[in-house]
C-alpha cells in the first residue's frame, strides 16, 4: 500500500497543515530516496524522507503508511526517525536574547525617554 507524500507529510505531522506540505514539496525541499519528490509521489514502507525545515532537516523512514492524521503519541509508531541532532548554534530569525531594548516583566511602559533611548540604541534615531 502506498500514499501520497504531501498527505503522509501532514498525517505524521512533519507540516501543520497538507498545503505547507504541498508548498514544500513543490519547492522542492522534500526527498524521497535521495530524489527531489513532488507532493503526488507515492510514499511505501521502508523509503527514507528528508524534510528541510527552516533551520533543520528532519530524516524519518517510513515504517507503515497511515492516510488520515495520527495523535503526535502515535506518531512513532509509523516513522522512524533518523534525523541528524540539532544544531547548537543558536537559531537565525528565531526569538532574540539580549536584544537591544529589552526590558524586564513588570517594568510597565517605555516612558519617553526610554523609547528614545531604545531608538539611539537600534540607530533609529537622528539628531
Amino acid at each position: 500500500m502506498s500514499v501520497r507524500l504531501d498527505k503522509w507529510l501532514w498525517a505524521v505531522r512533519v507540516y501543520k497543515t497538507r498545503t505547507m506540505a504541498k508548498d514544500a514539496c513543490t519547492a522542492g525541499r522534500v526527498q524521497v530516496n535521495d530524489v527531489v519528490a513532488k507532493p503526488a509521489t507515492k510514499v511505501a514502507p521502508g523509503d527514507i524522507v528528508e524534510a528541510r525545515r527552516r533551520d533543520r532537516t528532519i530524516v524519518y523512514k517510513v515504517v507503515e503508511v497511515v492516510e488520515k492524521r495520527v495523535s503526535a503519541k502515535l506518531v512513532a509508531t509509523y516513522v522512524k526517525d533518523l534525523s541528524p541532532p540539532a544544531p547548537d548554534q543558536p537559531r537565525v530569525g528565531g526569538p532574540r536574547t539580549a536584544a537591544a531594548g529589552l526590558r524586564e516583566d513588570g517594568a510597565g511602559r517605555p516612558t519617553k525617554r526610554d523609547r528614545r533611548l531604545i531608538d539611539d540604541l537600534r540607530g533609529r534615531r537622528r539628531g
